[in-house]
């Protein structure tokens, strides 16, 4: 017997829909400065062993190899879903119980990050590149824990229609982070060489302390008892009990919804052509004759404002047009800024068309990603939130890991313009799926996903 709610009462007729200035009032809400400063500490570690350490390894004179295998340091990013179930299902650490499940688990993690980010600044790469590599593989597991917990926590703290804001206050903290922890970093360097560099960031993982324990923690939802639980495997108890409720329980709950398989098929293509189209816009740029400074101001600094505008309307597009409208809106929107592309490419060494080009591809990729991850969040269960939202997220990346890597060969075969159409093309069958989807179920029913369209039968 499926535990998938009731299909819910009839509908009475729809509410006149938010105004914009509504919509943009959701950012006076207190629980998005929480988000701001978690976004913060999600991200001051991945520079840290990423473009800072790489920067690290090549002043030391580590061997070009030896940098390029520091890229299977981020691992543990894509492969977060693994032990997921038990941050949603282990005890607490007894220390930081009182602070609740989410909070509980989250203050130690960041206390064990903060202190692994202090120790890697202590290891020196010419001397034993390998000890420091160890201490940023440590590094990445914890913070990939952290977003395990932050994701979670966002989603059950918000309700759906505050979840694009939500994304947006936690970007915000994000992309301010990213910037501490690189440009940031390597400033402080001259200063206070790399051990000081580092321990200065290991302090500034305060920020999330700090949001973690005035935050407030969302109510709990307890898990649905699996099927078969209630006879042999509740008689039983111990570990098989605890499998089938904490581990196999997140996926047998998403696989009993209604075209669940499509719901999948939607995650994984929402971004190919996005991710398709961002592995070769460094060689792009550089084959039309833009210079590195021109690049780095344009694309790099400018792009970032115009992806945090994007983000910020995101958010307030969510609430006005409702979770699928918007996410069918800022989809189309983000496929056909990849003509841009094509546009630069027949304009060559253009820079008013750079600026264009950056500003629309930048701006339209924030507004969806805005809608993506609210959807994202919304069809998660709060029963397992960290499990299916950390499953959910590690399979949009399944482009940019697998097919994003046919990228070159299908750009040297087919020139810049043609693939760049390509890349246009590859976000049509996403938006199908899109259409097939909202057809299938009940517009109250796809509006929240997260309460489980019934399935039939």
């Amino acid at each position: 017997m499926s535990a998938v709610p009731p299909r819910p009462a009839a509908r009475a007729p729809a509410a006149t829909p938010p105004g914009w200035r509504e919509s943009l009032a959701l950012y006076a809400d207190p629980r998005l400065l929480v988000m701001l400063a978690l976004g913060f500490a999600a991200g001051l570690p991945l520079p840290l062993t990423g473009f800072t350490l790489r920067q690290w390894m090549s002043e030391a004179g580590v061997s070009l190899s030896g940098i390029g295998a520091t890229a299977l340091i981020g691992i543990a990013y894509s492969f977060k879903f693994v032990w997921s179930p038990l941050i949603d299902h282990l005890p607490l650490p007894p220390f930081t119980a009182l602070l609740g499940r989410r909070r509980g688990w989250l203050l130690p993690i960041q206390l064990l990050l903060a202190l692994a980010i202090a120790l890697l600044g202590q290891t020196d790469p010419a001397r034993d590149a390998t000890l420091t590599v160890a201490v940023a593989v440590a590094v990445a597991f914890l913070s990939a824990s952290q977003d395990i917990v932050i994701d979670a926590y966002r989603i059950e703290i918000l309700p759906p229609e505050r979840q694009g804001a939500g994304l947006a206050a936690y970007v915000w903290g994000y992309r301010i982070a990213l910037l501490a922890a690189n440009a940031g970093a390597l400033f402080l360097v001259g200063r206070l060489g790399w051990r000081g560099a580092y321990a200065v960031v290991a302090l500034l993982m305060v920020v999330g302390i700090a949001a973690t324990l005035l935050g407030r923690e969302p109510a709990r939802e307890p898990a649905p008892e699996p099927d078969g639980a209630r006879g042999g495997a509740r008689g039983a108890g111990g570990i098989g009990a605890w499998f089938a409720r904490s581990v196999a329980g997140p996926f047998a709950d998403f696989a009993r919804r209604d075209g669940w398989v499509l719901l999948l098929a939607f995650v994984a293509l929402f971004k190919l052509g996005e991710a398709l189209a961002g592995i070769m816009t460094a060689p792009f740029y550089r084959a039309l004759g833009f210079t590195r400074e021109e690049v780095a101001a344009i694309s790099s600094v400018f792009g970032l404002v115009a992806t945090l505008a994007g983000v910020t309307v995101g958010g307030a597009v969510v609430h006005r047009l409702g979770l699928f409208r918007a996410l069918m809106l800022t989809g189309v929107m983000q496929m056909l800024s990849n003509l841009m592309y094509v546009a630069l490419a027949h304009s060559g060494r253009n820079l008013a068309m750079l600026w264009a080009q950056v500003g629309v591809e930048s701006f339209t990729d924030g507004l969806a990603d805005a809608a993506f991850v609210a959807y994202l969040s919304a069809l998660t269960s709060r029963a397992f939130t960290a499990t299916q939202y950390a499953l959910l997220s590690s399979l949009a990346s399944v482009p940019l890991r697998t097919l994003g890597g046919s990228s070159g060969v299908l750009a040297a075969a087919l020139g810049w313009p043609r693939f760049f159409l390509l890349t246009t093309a590859a976000a049509l069958p996403a938006l199908l799926i899109a259409l097939v989807l909202q057809r299938r179920f009940a517009a109250a029913e796809h509006a929240h996903p997260g309460s489980r369209p019934r399935a039939e039968g």
